[in-house]
C-alpha cells in the first residue's frame, strides 16, 4: 500500500485509532440522541493530522415533520371520550326531550287514529338520538334532515310503483337513497330507512306521494321544536 508523503506508518496508526474512536462516539450518539447520526471528517493540514467529528443538522422539512409528530402525539394524549364525566343535566335533558317527543307523537297518533296512519315510526327514534345527543353533528343539520327525509321517502314511493313489493324494490330504493344523499350533500342516516318502511308497510301505501311529507318530514318538524328546548336547557340549566 502506497503512503502519502509526510505520513509514516505511525501516522496511519494514529489516524486509524482516531477514526475508530470517532466511529464509536458516533454510534453512541446515534443511540442516545434524536438527531441524525454524525459522520467522521478527516483532514491533513501541513503534515499535521486532525480529526473532526461533525453533526448533521436536521433540515427544515425534518424539523417541521418532527414538530407535527409531537403535536399529533400531544393531541392524542389529551383526547377524552365524550360522555366521560358528563354532568347530570347533560344526561337528563336529552333523555327528557326524547320522552317528550314520543309523548307528543303518540298524542298526535291518537288524534289521527281514524285515518289509519301513525306518526310514531322507527326512523324518528333515530332522529331523536341524533338531535338530542349530537346537535352539532352533520346529520342534525336542518338542511340535511329535511332534504334527506323528503327525498328518500319519495324514492321509496317510486321504487314500489316500479318494482312492486319485494327485495328488488328494497335494494333499488336503498341504493338510490344513498346516491341521492351523496349527490345533494344531505347525509342523514335515519332517512335511509324510510323507503324500506314504505315498501313493507301496506298502511302507508294509500298516502302515495304524500308519504314524502308525512310522517317523516312532519315528525322531524315537531322534533326540531323540542330540540330547541333541550339545547336551551342544556346550556342554561346545568347541575
Amino acid at each position: 500500500m502506497a503512503l502519502r508523503p509526510g505520513i509514516g506508518c505511525s501516522g496511519v496508526v494514529v489516524l486509524a485509532r482516531a477514526g475508530s474512536r470517532c466511529l464509536a462516539a458516533a454510534s453512541h450518539h446515534h443511540q442516545h440522541a434524536p438527531s441524525p447520526s454524525p459522520f467522521l471528517h478527516l483532514r491533513v493540514n501541513g503534515g499535521g493530522r486532525q480529526a473532526n467529528l461533525l453533526s448533521r443538522k436536521p433540515t427544515g422539512n425534518a424539523m417541521r415533520a418532527r414538530r407535527r409528530d409531537l403535536h399529533v402525539a400531544a393531541s392524542a394524549a389529551s383526547v377524552t371520550p365524550r360522555g366521560v364525566g358528563a354532568s347530570a343535566s347533560d344526561v337528563l335533558w336529552p333523555s327528557a326531550g326524547a320522552f317528550l317527543a314520543m309523548a307528543a307523537l303518540g298524542r298526535i297518533d291518537q288524534m289521527m287514529a281514524f285515518k289509519g296512519v301513525s306518526l310514531t315510526i322507527a326512523p324518528l327514534g333515530a332522529v331523536c338520538a341524533v338531535l338530542f345527543t349530537a346537535p352539532d353533528s352533520p346529520a342534525a343539520k336542518k338542511y340535511n334532515m329535511f332534504v334527506a327525509q323528503i327525498g328518500c321517502a319519495a324514492i321509496g314511493v317510486l321504487a314500489l310503483s316500479l318494482f312492486g313489493p319485494g327485495w328488488l324494490a328494497r335494494g333499488a330504493a336503498l341504493s338510490a337513497s344513498i346516491a341521492f344523499m351523496t349527490i345533494t350533500g344531505s347525509s342523514h342516516p335515519p332517512a335511509a330507512s324510510l323507503p324500506l318502511l314504505f315498501i313493507d308497510g301496506p298502511k302507508f301505501h294509500g298516502l302515495q306521494l304524500w308519504y314524502a311529507l308525512f310522517p317523516g318530514a312532519a315528525g322531524c318538524a315537531i322534533l326540531c321544536l323540542i330540540q330547541e328546548v333541550v339545547v336551551y336547557l342544556k346550556k342554561n340549566c346545568k347541575f
